[in-house]
């Protein structure tokens, strides 16, 4: 059984706008260094629509991007990828893969034939997932930014404090701080 790893950009507020943070090719390298780490990508049907919107189009070269965002698209065109959604079924992007039915005997499922593990890109499924005790670790990359709005990360709240252990901390150029967290006891 793999692990189910929730990873997303957030700013110091907690904002998890994916405008919000900073683009570059270390920030991009990090997130494709987890991709490749992980067996597959896991999605809320809200977060996957954004991703089928753009990513596809730079893989086909249809649009232009720096080599970091196209390493990214060429990824992430053959990593498997899994979307929970009630409201829609088919999913046509390469290697899409629907979760129906229950979240919990679905995702664990996934975990259980992912011995690579799962990354978990979403904000709300992470926190209908959690709530489920089914993350088992953080990989968040918190930006040097103040956005003042949201969405803000576990908006919807949890029923109690998740205890979390340090894993590490690890700073990068453009002042993003990518931080590895696993859950304690």
């Amino acid at each position: 059984m793999g692990l189910l790893t929730f990873s997303i950009n957030v700013t110091l507020d907690g904002c998890v706008d994916h405008q919000e943070g900073i683009v570059d090719g270390e920030t991009h390298a990090f997130f494709t260094r987890l991709m490749d780490e992980a067996g597959a990508m896991l999605w809320g049907r809200v977060t996957y629509e954004m991703m089928e919107s753009y990513w596809p189009a730079v893989a086909r070269g249809d649009a232009a991007a720096p080599p970091a965002m196209r390493e990214w698209a060429d990824k992430l065109e053959a990593k498997p990828k899994y979307v929970v959604s009630s409201t829609r079924r088919d999913f046509p992007w390469t290697n899409s893969h629907h979760i129906a039915g229950d979240l919990r005997t679905g995702v664990q499922a996934l975990k259980d034939a992912s011995p690579r593990g799962v990354l978990l890109g979403s904000g709300k499924l992470a926190t209908a997932l959690d709530r489920l005790d089914l993350v088992d670790e953080y990989k968040i990359l918190v930006h040097p930014r103040i956005a003042g709005h949201g969405p803000t990360l576990y908006q919807d709240g949890l029923p109690s404090t998740r205890r979390l252990e340090l894993v590490s901390a690890t700073p990068m150029r453009c002042g993003a701080v990518a931080m590895h967290y696993r859950r304690a006891g």
